[in-house]
């Protein structure tokens, strides 16, 4: 594993990719894998066969990721596509999601836990309505790190012009939106310039090829290291001779550490205690981290389920029935203000009622609009909702997984929409 400059491993990199249709998103992944030697013999036969199939004159390296027939047959992504490669230098999990705006949820699904977000962008149409739309969404969802391909620099003749207009263009947009760390890389995904090794042909560019850059680029934000959360996911009774008495509270740590011998607070109920022991697969370990499965076990005997929190004493989450929040709709039926939906934020269950619509994001624009009461599939709106009982939760961009919800149909158990909690109101 490669080390920075201060000696830690680089580890492993979350991406996703996104921009409009035919920018070029799934032949980027493609000619990334099939340059850097990620792909199998056989895979790549499969490929080779698949576009002489579809009647095309050279092997089309986007079929790599458009893995479904539907998605072939008409040369567009429909579902989000993961890929898992690996180089000396760093591990990568790929999300490869749709360009259409129909499919604005999938993309919302597929960057919700990136660290870097990759927009391609068409030299020829420079920014466009997509473009606003998922740099948007990678503000929304906390995604600090994103890249700007400019693609099909071929069909511009190599114009260091062109270029250089485009990242004037797309600097004003990350500056509207707030969004910190940019990078712009001129690039043919097609016939691999800049891809994998520099271009012969923009020898004009000084700058880092797209796979040497997410090799070393440095993820500035821990993810979830913030108060220690511990939403409890189900209670261990073995109830057998050899574990009479035995009690543990299994789940996952959203955020921060938690150590033997800490004091903790439950919630909903406010009761303290003291973890006496934290186990994996029944080894006793000393500390748990953000991601690591565990179960908790406590000195007192306190009536804890499934759905309750577990918190270092003095690290109290935001709690309340009124919570303003941005959310995406992922269903044909619209969100409508009065309507009642199951929610469910990390293992905690319950009911709301949306309480107002305030606005809905125009992404054309990048304005609010306040008209109509309804927020139709791909809509992204801030809203209020009030459930029967307090919330426990963080900040979205605190914590991505104490801080979003899920809206779920009741009559079908349907997920509908997603939430990020804290979304800004005037």
């Amino acid at each position: 594993m490669k080390l920075n400059g201060e000696n830690r491993p680089i580890g492993l990199l979350r991406f996703t990719t996104a921009g409009s249709v035919d920018d070029g998103k799934s032949t980027l992944i493609g000619r990334l894998l099939y340059d850097s030697k990620s792909i199998f013999e056989d895979q790549m036969e499969h490929i080779v066969q698949s576009s002489k199939r579809l009647g095309k004159e050279e092997t089309d390296l986007s079929l790599l990721t458009d893995g479904l027939r539907a998605e072939r047959e008409q040369g567009i992504t429909i579902d989000v596509a993961y890929r898992y490669f690996a180089t000396p230098a760093r591990k990568f999990i790929i999300a490869d999601t749709p360009g259409h705006i129909q499919y604005t949820r999938n993309m919302v699904t597929g960057a919700s836990t990136a660290d870097l977000a990759v927009i391609l962008i068409d030299s020829r149409k420079g920014v466009v309505e997509q473009t606003m739309r998922h740099t948007y969404i990678a503000s929304l969802l906390d995604i600090r790190h994103i890249v700007f391909c400019i693609n099909k620099m071929d069909l511009v003749g190599y114009s260091e012009d062109v270029y250089l207009r485009l990242c004037d263009d797309l600097k004003k947009l990350g500056s509207r939106l707030g969004t910190g760390d940019l990078h712009f890389i001129p690039i043919s995904a097609k016939y691999g310039d800049n891809v994998v090794s520099p271009s012969e042909n923009m020898k004009w560019y000084g700058g880092k090829t797209f796979l040497n850059l997410i090799e070393t680029i440095e993820i500035g934000k821990k993810r979830n290291s913030g108060p220690a959360r511990f939403p409890v996911q189900t209670v261990i009774r073995p109830l057998s001779s050899e574990y009479h008495d035995y009690r543990g509270y299994a789940g996952r740590v959203a955020s921060g550490t938690f150590s033997a011998g800490d004091r903790i607070t439950v919630l909903p109920s406010g009761m303290e205690s003291e973890i006496s022991s934290i186990t994996v697969m029944g080894k006793t370990i000393s500390k748990a981290e953000a991601g690591d499965s565990v179960t908790l076990n406590l000195t007192d005997q306190i009536d804890i389920s499934r759905g309750d929190m577990i918190v270092k004493k003095g690290e109290m989450p935001e709690s309340g029935v009124d919570i303003n929040l941005m959310v995406c709709w992922f269903n044909e039926k619209p969100l409508q203000q009065g309507r009642k939906y199951l929610i469910r934020n990390n293992t905690n269950e319950t009911t709301c009622v949306v309480s107002s619509i305030n606005y809905r994001m125009n992404i054309s624009n990048l304005e609010r609009e306040t008209a109509g009461n309804d927020v139709n599939m791909n809509d992204i709106a801030n809203i209020s909702i009030r459930t029967p009982r307090p919330l426990y939760y963080d900040c979205y961009k605190n914590n991505n997984i104490t801080g979003s919800m899920i809206f779920i149909e009741e009559g079908t158990n349907e997920t509908v929409g997603a939430g990020m909690i804290c979304g800004e109101y005037d």
